[in-house]
């Protein structure tokens, strides 16, 4: 017996199921990295605090940026579960709030991605040319 197609209804509903499954992993790796993040900021700073690890301001500015560039990674996940959701059934509302969701992810990747490129200029210069140490010799 041939196979009939799908209705266009029951296709629409398919790929709706599909799109909110897909957006729903999306969602939870966000939360995932988020959590993994929280615990290594943690796990670094109870070393800091302990003395086991750096405890200079260098070390806790890298340890923000770090902690900053990983909740940037999540919010690119959580972007592409709302792009999900919003293409299957978009309403006014719905693509006011991605538009804002993405105008905010953007202004928050900017200004971190303006401190990680500070961090690093004075990062090297902290460590001078190569070959040399981290502090010139007094004179």
């Amino acid at each position: 017996m041939p196979e009939t197609p799908l209705p266009l209804e029951s296709l629409r509903g398919v790929v709706g199921l599909l799109a909110e499954g897909v957006a729903t992993v999306a969602e939870l790796g966000a939360a995932v990295i988020v959590g993994g993040a929280i615990l290594q900021a943690l796990w670094l700073s109870l070393r800091a605090v302990t003395g086991r690890g750096g405890d200079t301001d260098n070390d806790k500015q890298t340890l923000r940026l770090r902690l900053g560039r990983w909740l940037a990674v999540s919010l690119e996940f959580l972007l592409a579960a709302d792009i999900l959701q919003t293409a299957i059934a978009p309403t006014w509302q719905d693509i006011g709030q991605l538009g804002a969701i993405a105008l905010i992810r953007t202004a928050l990747n900017y200004f971190l991605q303006r401190e990680i490129e500070a961090h690093d200029r004075h990062t090297a210069r902290a460590a001078g040319p190569p070959g040399e140490g981290a502090t010139p010799a007094p004179r």
